[in-house]
């Protein structure tokens, strides 16, 4: 039994996921495994507290009731059910829910696509300090199997994957909470100038190792390692790869100083505070001066740009003219990929060029549909365009490879409060929260939709919460404060604010769009359409949105506003 159908639909109990005829239906993790669980007992009363035990862990922080909740009611709307009039899911009250539809048990097709998650390699070295290096390969065997066949073989991004890191949770508790068919597990030793990695594919249903294989090579020759695993893996799972995608395995080798410099990079990089970013450029620098070809260093040094640019610590224009240089060698070298086009494309998207974002974009798609940042920044080009639901379809599907990523799932709230659907924006909070609780940017989000129901008192709350130097952003955080306290009526705490800003931004770089939103809570409408336009001048990283931030809807019909909308030459809807 690897399928379900019932009332036109049909669910993939291996694979995660929900379709009716061709088209997918597009339910969360949480949702999708109550679901799974109440279809698979049709007929049954399953209780409360057995969908508890099954589908929230006991160390799960989550007011459980409010999370089942949710999830009956998403179902129910991808179902097109009725609570009180239900044909599929039944309420018991006070006992839990019964499944009503009659259920047919189908085989899959020999040609489904299936879901795989790379756990974290365990390091073998013995030295703490070759995380990096363990926790790279990771990542790297991730990106090579999700492009080598994204048709046939979805790949589970890697911040999600990284949960599992020394986890006590077994195989198929994993599968369940991915939605994974197959997961692969490995280990990395590094001895001198030579690597070895185990590596075995399990079947989730079962956990029988499919298949399992050791590698040495010398350390040059890592590349090399990966893409005989993925052929490995490809050759086990039945996917019969074409002449191009096994021209897409073969990469140059690459000299080994220049990958660990690479993977150093990287893992610098996640960290996002500014020092560590600032190692980051160092390190991709030393490898491309090692590797000068190696298009995969210039596209991580992109990366640190643009991730200076979203966070305020460099001016836009200085980020451009870096970012834009490194982008633009990288696809030079290597065109074939998503990863450089989706950075371009975030690239165009702060300089305003939306038809070449939405280009990059949709070609990154194409080039590897399983690729979640591609979705996730094509995502934020929609909203920016008050193009909604369209946006909340990418984000989706940037969360059914990125399930645990409470950063995925953030970026789909941020899209509802752009809509406008702050109680949708809650639940999807709520779930982040469970994911992370210490996810300090969720309580900002949580600030901003408190704020704008007129609850001030628990907006300044959750700002608090932040805290002022929280991810760096300290003056995005304090720009938010500043405004809800103008909006409450409190002017002098928004101008005490203001002149925090106004301080800090004697010694870093502050966005002059930050500066218009408090000056127009503080009631100085003349100063807040001033520097909205130098937030034009200037590309200030938010302007994108400022046609749907609801923010400035009391002086939506100013003509100054308006004016600032149209030189934003956004698309027609």
């Amino acid at each position: 039994m690897s399928r379900l159908r019932f009332e036109g639909f049909e669910l993939d109990l291996a694979g995660g996921g929900l379709r009716k005829g061709n088209a997918v239906i597009r339910l969360q993790p949480q949702p999708l495994k109550v679901l799974t669980l109440l279809a698979a007992r049709a007929g049954q009363v399953v209780s409360r507290e057995e969908i508890q035990k099954r589908v929230w862990p006991d160390n799960t922080f989550v007011d459980f009731e409010q999370g089942l909740n949710y999830c009956i009611k998403q179902i129910r709307a991808a179902l097109r059910d009725a609570a009180d009039a239900p044909r599929i899911i039944e309420t018991i009250p006070k006992r839990g829910y019964r499944f009503l539809a009659a259920v047919e048990s189908v085989a899959a097709s020999t040609d489904q696509r299936l879901m795989l998650v790379v756990l974290p390699f365990q390091n073998l070295s013995g030295d703490p300090e070759q995380e990096y290096f363990s926790d790279g390969l990771t990542e790297e065997m991730s990106a090579q199997l999700g492009r080598l066949y994204p048709a046939r073989l979805g790949v589970i991004a890697r911040t999600s994957a990284m949960r599992y890191k020394r986890t006590d949770k077994s195989i198929a508790m994993i599968g369940r909470e991915l939605n994974v068919s197959h997961a692969l597990e490995g280990s990395v030793r590094r001895s001198g100038s030579r690597v070895r990695v185990t590596a075995q594919l399990i079947l989730v249903a079962d956990e029988t190792h499919v298949w399992s294989q050791s590698f040495e090579r010398p350390a040059g020759d890592i590349l090399a390692l990966q893409a005989d695993v993925a052929r490995a893996i490809a050759r086990e799972i039945g996917i019969q790869l074409t002449p191009q995608q096994q021209s897409r395995l073969a990469r140059p080798p690459v000299e080994a100083a220049a990958y660990e410099a690479y993977l150093k990079g990287r893992h610098f990089w996640k960290k996002r505070s500014r020092d560590a970013l600032q190692k980051s450029v160092g390190l991709f620098e030393r490898a491309i001066e090692l590797a000068p070809d190696y298009a995969a260093a210039y596209a991580g040094l992109a990366d640190v740009y643009l991730t200076q640019l979203d966070y305020s610590y460099l001016r836009p224009r200085d980020a451009f003219a870096l970012a834009d240089r490194v982008l633009l060698e990288a696809l030079r070298l290597d065109n074939t990929v998503a990863e450089p086009h989706t950075s371009l494309g975030h690239l165009r998207l702060h300089e305003f060029n939306w038809k070449a974002a939405e280009e990059r974009f949709t070609h990154a798609i194409t080039l590897n549909p399983g690729y979640d940042t591609a979705h996730y920044y094509y995502a934020n080009l929609l909203a920016a365009f008050g193009r909604f639901d369209d946006g909340i379809v990418e984000a989706d599907r940037a969360l059914e490879l990125d399930p645990l990523s409470a950063n995925t799932r953030q970026n789909r709230l941020f899209i509802l409060y752009l809509a406008r659907r702050y109680d949708e924006a809650i639940d999807v909070l709520t779930e982040a929260l469970e994911i992370d609780p210490e996810h300090a940017p969720l309580y900002y989000y949580l600030g901003l939709i408190r704020e704008r129901q007129h609850k001030y008192e628990e907006a300044l709350e959750a700002l608090s919460r932040v805290g002022s130097e929280s991810q760096n952003r300290g003056a995005t955080v304090l720009a938010a404060i500043g405004f809800t306290h103008g909006q409450a009526g409190h002017r002098d705490r928004a101008i005490a604010a203001l002149h925090e800003l106004e301080h800090r931004s004697n010694r870093d770089y502050v966005s002059s769009y930050d500066l218009a939103l408090v000056h127009l809570a503080a009631g100085n409408r003349d100063r807040a359409f001033e520097l909205l336009s130098a937030a034009y001048d200037e590309y200030s990283s938010f302007l994108p949105f400022v046609k749907v931030d609801t923010r400035w809807d009391e002086v939506r019909e100013d003509e100054r506003f308006q004016a600032i909308v149209h030189r934003m030459k956004f698309p027609a809807l």
